[in-house]
């Protein structure tokens, strides 16, 4: 396990920040840790009707679920975001059961989101792009471990056409260098603990956070800038 995943795992909230991150190598590590911040993703080819006249769902997983979650909190049109698990077959499994990596589960996060003011495709344009790098596998940045793969778990058959079709027009794109490692997937969410809810917000400066997550709100304001909500 990596020094910064030690810090995800086990140091309480700091501000003493600017130690951390000069122990890690300064912003040329921060720069590191985000070396795919230039891919430029394609649009999406299919985006699916909404499911009903209100309120649809998505649920991703892609590395630690403190920054994804983060990530699409600040999407406009995104109504609430919860941080859990999917994709194992044990019943209400709890951080620590899945931090042994036996219980078959991915962190992962249930987007609710207005389809009126942002599409399932521009979902997944965003998770692609700036949520994680879906070209690491059973692994995301510092975290190593099926529980932190790239995965997507489509709600209803609408959803899954339109991550088929984005994964492959992506892959084809030849966006990437390196392959697409993102796998379709079925299973139940279950929220997680309370701890890690709304954990960038509550902790901005804590050192994973620091290091991992808020680069990526970051590439979400320039990338995708009306997209962006504060």
């Amino acid at each position: 396990m990596s020094f910064i995943s030690m810090v995800r795992r086990r140091v309480p909230r700091s501000t003493a920040v600017a130690a951390v991150v000069a122990a890690l190598g300064g912003v040329a590590m921060v720069t590191a840790m985000r070396a795919d911040a230039g891919v430029a993703i394609p649009a999406a080819v299919l985006d699916p009707a909404p499911a009903s006249s209100g309120l649809d769902k998505a649920v991703f997983a892609g590395g630690c679920f403190w920054g994804v979650q983060a990530v699409f909190q600040h999407v406009a049109g995104v109504t609430a975001v919860v941080a859990g698990y999917s994709g194992g077959a044990l019943e209400n499994p709890t951080y620590a059961d899945v931090s042994t990596e036996k219980t078959g589960h991915a962190e992962s996060v249930l987007i609710t989101y207005d389809p009126s003011k942002v599409t399932y495709g521009k979902l997944l344009q965003v998770y692609f792009s700036v949520a994680h790098n879906p070209t690491e596998l059973n692994r995301q940045g510092p975290d190593t471990g099926p529980s932190y793969r790239s995965a997507i778990f489509p709600q209803n058959e609408g959803q899954r056409q339109a991550a088929n079709a984005f994964l492959a027009h992506l892959r084809s794109s030849g966006a990437y260098k390196k392959p697409v490692v993102t796998r379709i997937e079925a299973g139940p969410f279950y929220a997680a603990e309370a701890e890690h809810q709304d954990f960038v917000r509550r902790n901005p400066w804590h050192p994973y956070v620091f290091v991992n997550d808020r680069p990526k709100l970051a590439q979400l304001k320039a990338r995708f800038p009306r997209m962006w909500r504060g």
